[in-house]
């Protein structure tokens, strides 16, 4: 991608030409519905670019690349729907702070990817404009919520897609799709002009091809932002800067994600890279973390209550949808919410408002915020030892579409191995590891907070260690 931009920074290739590229395969993609709406400015936009290439103007890191948003980034003046009824005919009236920042350093964004509504999934299967179709298997699910950024990425419509990550959403359908999926640490990229899920553990990452472009993607998206009070500091030196060496490295094999529940040749997969690492140089043991199987109850409970709150903004008044049949206000807030919200966003609002009542504030929300507080400890005595930590992405591969829909608990386990990275706010990436039925599958390395650029180094040596091997069939 750099080199792309590159080209386009030397007159060498137009950013007209990779935006036409980007728009026509989104054209001939159609069928997968990954994309719910096209930039129709993305061209006058590369345009200008061109122009000022002409001019000798500086154009950015990214000139003239195309990319996709999550249609739960504020875009302004086109649709943000959260691909939610309620929000349909809603306009974004300012841009969000990532796309800001991607589009001064000469991004194009050429559309808006599809997703599980207000990103409450894990198949793109509970989007209201319906499901997205994994690139490698039409009959099967891209993951989710992020699942439309995925497939767009696997499809090559654009060079690199964002998606929001509150418990798996980047790095789990980057698994199901065999593309890379960055989660970073909490606060690093801000929120802001972002839908909100949950506020508390809701992260902005890219999802790319290569852990190169994440790098790249992430330098110019991360820093403080005086509109997010919740962003952090990040240090000077840029994210690209990362040696694949992993020499020397402490990785921590984690020891319950590697139980009962997983596919053989996911685990074997996993097994497979962690003795590769060890060939490299790199130290790799056997690492527990004893409250892992606690993460997942405490993350339905935490994670609903916030949506709760965050939901209750949608009353049809201020934004989106407004009943045609409502006759007084208390109708207008009943009828609009009932008819915009989806079957999932409804069990969420019903579980947060529960858990968050007077008397089983304590007995949910409280106990789940004492869980936390251990995994939180659990995984920083981990990285009193470790540099990081190593595991798969998701227990199988890409399930059928409709398979969970009548089942949300296990729809939910899909995402066993990464809610709890967001619970405890460490960085995390998703790389392919293999093909398994002829399905991609991920391996999952996670840093401390603030530990990008350990994180970054370390996936480039795994990427160049697993190679080919990543596009091939995991044998037991």
């Amino acid at each position: 991608m750099a080199e792309l931009a590159g080209e386009v920074q030397a007159g060498k290739l137009t950013a007209v030409e990779l935006v036409k590229a980007s728009l026509s395969a989104i054209d001939g993609a159609e069928d997968h519905h990954a994309i719910l709406e096209k930039n129709e400015e993305a061209l006058a936009r590369a345009q200008e670019i061109d122009e000022r290439v002409k001019k000798g103007d500086k154009v950015g890191r990214l000139a003239g690349i195309p990319y996709i948003a999550k249609d739960n980034f504020l875009t302004k003046g086109t649709h943000t729907t959260a691909s939610s009824n309620i929000l349909k005919p809603f306009k974004a009236p300012y841009q969000s702070t990532v796309i800001e920042r991607l589009e001064d350093e000469g991004a194009v964004m050429v559309g808006k990817a599809n997703l599980d509504a207000f990103a409450h999934g894990s198949s793109t299967e509970n989007s209201d404009f319906g499901p997205t179709k994994n690139p490698h298997d039409a009959t099967r699910t891209p993951g989710g919520s992020s699942g439309g950024s995925a497939a767009a990425v696997a499809l090559g419509l654009a060079c690199f897609a964002l998606g929001t990550d509150t418990g798996g959403s980047i790095r789990q359908p980057a698994a199901f799709t065999g593309t890379v999926g960055l989660k970073p640490t909490y606060g690093l990229v801000s929120r802001y002009g972002v839908v909100a899920m949950g506020s508390s553990v809701d992260v902005i990452g890219p999802l790319t091809n290569s852990v190169a472009d994440a790098a790249l993607v992430l330098d110019v998206m991360a820093g403080q932002d005086s509109a997010d009070a919740t962003t952090i500091e990040r240090d000077s030196e840029s994210y690209t800067r990362i040696k694949g060496d992993l020499k020397g490295k402490k990785v921590g094999l984690i020891k319950e994600y590697l139980g009962e529940g997983i596919d053989p040749k996911v685990k074997a997969s996993i097994m497979q890279a962690a003795e590769q690492m060890k060939q490299a140089g790199a130290v790799v043991e056997e690492v527990s973390l004893p409250s892992t199987d606690l993460g997942l109850a405490a993350y339905y409970i935490l994670v609903p209550a916030e949506v709760s709150s965050n939901l209750a903004r949608y009353d049809g008044i201020r934004y989106g949808h407004s009943s045609k049949d409502a006759t007084t206000m208390h109708d207008t807030f009943l009828k609009s919410r009932n008819e915009g919200f989806g079957d999932e966003a409804k069990r969420r609002i019903m579980i947060g408002t529960y858990v968050l009542s007077s008397g089983y504030y304590d007995a949910y929300y409280k106990r789940a915020q004492k869980v936390r507080t251990v995994l939180r400890n659990e995984f920083n005595q981990a990285f009193e030892r470790y540099d990081l930590l190593l595991g798969p992405t998701t227990p199988t591969p890409a399930f059928k579409l409709g398979e969970k829909n009548h089942d949300p608990l296990s729809m939910y386990l899909s995402d066993v191995y990464t809610v709890v990275v967001n619970l405890v706010g460490c960085c995390s990436i998703s790389l392919p590891s293999g093909l398994v039925d002829g399905l991609p599958v991920g391996l999952q390395l996670i840093g401390p907070q603030l530990g990008e650029r350990e994180l970054l180094g370390s996936a480039v040596g795994v990427e160049e260690l697993l190679g080919e091997n990543s596009a091939k069939e995991v044998t037991l």
